[in-house]
């Protein structure tokens, strides 16, 4: 399927177009049947000869729904532009092309209409007067094919023309991570809550769970509908209706969107390009009501412009907007700024940066993944494809890293290293990507949690609290002069064991347990603190610490006052 918008002046026929080309009436409102205008997005479809299915979005004409009409246009993939033989090109002409243009959209064709209240000559000084006016932008060598709705004159030409340049025009990329941008929202009785759009990015199956943004509402898709026909499965670039589970239609709202969470980054901040229409007359500058249109919704936002403190008319600069609310978007969404005081279109651009680290007065944005990348010396691969949209293979760990912030990384741990002393760095000082850094280090050996020089022995072989601790075993000195790091390490090694607060020798908490069990092969009743204090010939102090530690490995058990044999009792 190809998705194409309508577009041009008020009055210039595009329904009826739509209407006589599908047999379908894109006018559903009553408001609109009454006063012979499209106040809201439209809806039809058709098949073209070669087999192809066209869905039209018929758009509002008139200045005072540009909103609507800004709301359909995002995601399609070809226009028919609409103008009146009799009536020439118009102000709402100018504007449709311009911002279909700055929506970056590559491919359309023009459809004269009221062929047959225009004269030949008529027809081909419209023909003349357009290619003048779309000369330079993207219908520069479109077809224009000359119809009238009314009597069918020109509609199998236009139908040809149709399946010519569809034949040319790209269907949506899969890209496997779907995006759908929510133009109505409305409830069927029986079924709930129903959502339509244009979907981009890749496929919606039934049954998926997704999310509703900018609420973060969790929703599941119960079934999905695609031109009027049930489908299991609907992939990017259809029009498509899809039965939410989980949020009433009222929760929903246009410029809503409905997404995988886990593969979009929402912001309420980007840095964009902006091009400034060369028809304004004043230069942008961060005065005045902006209000960006992004996928279909229309949101009022806070503009500063990057670099100087304005862009001419006609030139492209650097902009950073705040919205209201988080959206999901990504490197390469385009977008529509109007101001809303003066109620005229200022241009239109693409983003380039979501989630902006960088002040506005230094920020410098482009189109490359590798400044976003180092602006922020690392970041984690699958955040870096939310943002961009762009697959990048992690350079380290889960990470991809700017060059210089790796070299800038590994000179400071290796002299964070060397720097340590003979114990080395506790790696659990380190975050999660110095750790993986760490790993890569030539002349560095982890060894138990800390990174030490290679080569450099065992800092804590024959350590002499080690020996003292061994020369009183069961009431051993108090480790004033050794540092708390070496202290943990020798228990973390098992030279020395820890209860209460003591520090004995592992071999003395081994004798202490061998002790115990030959006084309970005499007296396997139970023995009490003290007789097994004075059989370790120390003071109550110690014999309790020394049981704890018993009790805690199961040597010896507790039984009132008594301590009989665990389950790990040395054999006597």
């Amino acid at each position: 399927m190809h998705v194409v918008a309508t577009a041009g002046h008020v009055d210039h026929g595009k329904s009826t177009l739509v209407r006589a080309l599908t047999g379908t009436d894109p006018d559903r409102l009553a408001e609109e049947k009454e006063r012979g205008l499209t106040i809201d997005l439209g809806f039809a479809s058709m098949p073209l000869p070669s087999g192809r299915q066209i869905a039209f979005i018929d758009v509002p004409g008139h200045v005072r729904f540009l909103k609507n009409m800004l709301a359909g246009v995002s995601g399609v993939d070809a226009c028919v532009f609409v103008v009146d033989v009799t009536e020439g090109w118009k102000p709402q002409s100018e504007e449709h092309l311009r911002i279909l243009q700055l929506l970056g959209l590559g491919h359309g064709m023009v459809a004269l209409t009221k062929m047959d209240e225009a004269d030949d000559d008529l027809v081909e000084l419209a023909r003349l007067d357009v290619a003048e006016h779309v000369a330079g932008t993207f219908l520069a060598d479109a077809p224009i094919v000359a119809t009238d709705a009314v009597t069918g004159t020109g509609l199998d030409a236009l139908i040809d023309a149709l399946d010519g340049l569809l034949s040319l025009t790209p269907t949506a990329a899969d890209r496997s991570r779907p995006r759908l941008w929510v133009d109505r929202a409305f409830a069927i009785k029986g079924s709930g809550t129903v959502v339509t759009g244009t979907l981009t990015g890749g496929a919606l199956t039934a049954d998926d769970t997704l999310t509703l943004l900018p609420a973060g509402r969790g929703v599941r898709v119960r079934a999905l509908q695609s031109l009027y026909q049930q489908c299991d499965r609907v992939g990017p670039g259809n029009r498509v209706a899809v039965n939410l589970v989980g949020a009433g239609h009222r929760d929903v709202a246009r410029g809503d969107a409905v997404v995988r969470a886990e593969q979009w980054h929402a912001t309420d901040t980007i840095d964009a390009e902006l091009s400034v229409l060369a028809s304004l007359d004043h230069p942008v500058t961060r005065r005045g009501a902006h209000v960006a249109y992004i996928g279909s919704g229309e949101h009022p936002v806070r503009l500063r412009v990057l670099g100087p403190t304005a862009i001419e008319p006609g030139r492209t600069g650097l902009v950073r907007l705040h919205l209201p609310l988080r959206l999901p978007l990504c490197m390469g969404d385009r977008f529509i700024l109007r101001e809303s005081g003066r109620s005229e279109t200022v241009g239109g651009g693409e983003v380039l940066d979501v989630e902006p680290v960088l002040p506005a007065s230094r920020a410098r944005p482009d189109r490359s993944v590798d400044r976003i990348i180092a602006e922020r010396g690392r970041i984690d691969a699958a955040r870096l494809e939310r943002m961009t949209g762009i697959a990048r293979p992690a350079d380290l760990g889960r990470w991809a890293v700017a060059p210089e912030h790796l070299e800038q990384t590994s000179r400071r741990l290796t002299e964070a290293v060397a720097a340590a002393g003979p114990l080395g760095l506790d790696l659990a000082t380190l975050d999660d990507f110095e750790r993986a850094v760490i790993d890569t280090l030539e002349g560095v050996d982890l060894v138990e949690g800390r990174a030490r020089p290679a080569g450099g022995g065992d800092p804590l072989a024959d350590h002499p609290f080690v020996k003292a601790a061994e020369a009183a075993p069961f009431a051993p000195p108090a480790p004033d002069d050794v540092g708390g790091d070496e202290l943990r390490l020798l228990v973390r090694q098992g030279r020395l064991v820890e209860s209460g607060g003591i520090h004995f020798g592992a071999e003395a908490v081994a004798e202490a347990g061998r002790v115990v069990a030959r006084l309970l092969a005499d007296k396997p009743e139970g023995v009490t603190v003290a007789e097994v204090r004075d059989a370790w010939g120390t003071t109550r102090k110690y014999a309790l610490a020394l049981l704890a530690r018993l009790d805690g490995t199961g040597v010896t058990r507790r039984r009132g006052d008594l301590r009989i044999a665990g389950s790990r009792l040395p054999q006597v």
